[in-house]
């Protein structure tokens, strides 16, 4: 997907399986978007940020929901 997205107000969150810690993967719904970056990136103006069409990611995590096992890591 290209497409440019102002993500300077986006509301980031992370699973609540991180204990707060800055070693996950955080999500942000903006503007029709599912952006994917990683926390320890946090503050970085250079940090890469993945941006998925929303349909995409509710495939993906729909895949993981209905127990595809192929999705996750082994």
């Amino acid at each position: 997907m290209i497409r440019k997205v102002d993500l300077s107000d986006a509301t980031w969150v992370k699973s609540e399986l991180s204990s707060g810690g800055d070693n996950c993967l955080e999500v942000a719904f903006v503007d029709g978007v599912v952006a994917l970056r990683d926390s320890k990136d946090v503050g970085n103006p250079d940090a890469a940020v993945l941006l998925l069409s929303e349909d995409d990611y509710r495939a993906y995590t729909g895949g993981i929901r209905n127990g595809q096992a192929n999705l996750l890591l082994p």
